[in-house]
């Protein structure tokens, strides 16, 4: 047990795939974090869309060889799960309040907090790239720089209500049916993805069956009470990189988040034949984009660097060179940045 700032911890660990698992128990509820790397490195923080966690939400991106040493090189990776979304989760009782948004954003500081973590780069997923939006919102000090795919910032459509309005009733009377499996697998993934029936597909289908069908209707009203964060993006300090599929149900809210955000700091890269789990589904195409955004803080691949990362990071002066789309990759296209002076 530990106190800090205010807030009480109880730490339980164990080893989970790899990783060093710790359930942290706080007076947001629990939580569990699950680290990868030397803690002496830089944080990376994830945060996984509704009824995902690591395992089905960034593992294709973590195991692909460029990507992986170009982020294990240089970071140590803490993996936050949603209440209850961790494997092996047991159901939240029914008298724990469901969090809202804001909670989830407080949590993620407690999280750094009881690691003694400063300032650290944040990659989330369509609701995770919302709930961590809103933690460098409100704690604009820790957050070096956003990696968001497919982002949420606005409130629900009607669109959007309707739908997760159908996913929260077959989730109370029905659990994690079949339905419910196709309608989270519309969400995540393009038709082409869908209609071969990839192993990708096949087994984010079968983790899904993990999934403590009444922790993800938690999760999920969570997310559908979320409030629109547009006025307050341009206010970010950090830079943000977004990454969205043309075939995402939320592109369209990917392409005005993107307008909202100072275009100084700002690039977003469209992935072809994609849907929303571009993590899963096209990791190889994040690697170029990852790349040159890294180099702004002055990190590198392990070929092109001898010694360990800078710790803090510290942006660099080559920032607008960095984010030009020759520099980001061509064979990516359609790409779109937004350089100083409006220009695309």
């Amino acid at each position: 047990m530990r106190e800090s700032n205010g807030s009480i911890f109880i730490d339980v660990e164990r080893i989970s795939l790899g990783g060093k698992e710790h359930i942290i128990k706080c007076r947001r509820g629990s939580v569990s974090v699950v680290v990868y790397g030397d803690r002496s490195k830089p944080a990376l923080v994830t945060y996984p869309d509704v009824a995902l966690n690591h395992m089905s939400c960034f593992q294709v991106l973590f195991f692909c060889p460029e990507v992986s040493s170009l982020l294990l090189h240089n970071f140590c990776i803490y993996h936050i799960s949603p209440p209850g979304h961790e494997l092996g989760a047991a159901r939240i009782a029914s008298n724990v309040p469901i969090p809202s948004v804001d909670d989830l954003a407080d949590q993620v500081a407690d999280v750094l907090n009881f690691f003694g973590l400063g300032a650290v780069m944040c990659m989330g997923v369509t609701a995770g790239a919302y709930i961590l939006s809103l933690f460098a919102m409100k704690y604009g000090e820790r957050v070096l720089g956003l990696i968001l795919v497919s982002p949420l910032c606005k409130a629900p459509s009607w669109t959007e209500w309707f739908f997760n309005k159908v996913m929260a009733n077959l989730l109370y009377f029905y659990g994690t049916c079949g339905l419910l499996k196709e309608l989270l697998l519309q969400r995540y993934f393009s038709k082409e993805a869908r209609m071969v029936e990839s192993n990708l597909v096949i087994a984010c289908r079968s983790l899904l069956d993990e999934r403590q069908s009444t922790n993800v209707w938690r999760f999920l009203q969570s997310i559908d009470g979320r409030r629109d964060i547009s006025e307050g993006l341009k206010d970010l300090q950090c830079r943000t990189l977004i990454f969205v599929g043309e075939s995402s149900p939320f592109h369209c809210e990917a392409l005005h988040m993107f307008s909202e955000l100072d275009e100084r700091r700002a690039a977003l890269v469209e992935v072809r034949s994609c849907g929303s789990l571009v993590t899963e589904e096209q990791a190889s195409a994040m690697m170029v984009p990852l790349e040159r955004f890294l180099m702004g803080y002055g990190l590198h691949r392990p070929a092109s660097t001898g010694g360990s990362p800078r710790s803090p990071l510290s942006p660099s002066h080559i920032w607008p060179e960095l984010l030009s789309p020759e520099s980001m990759g061509l064979k990516l296209k359609p790409i779109r940045t937004r350089l100083p002076g409006g220009s695309q």
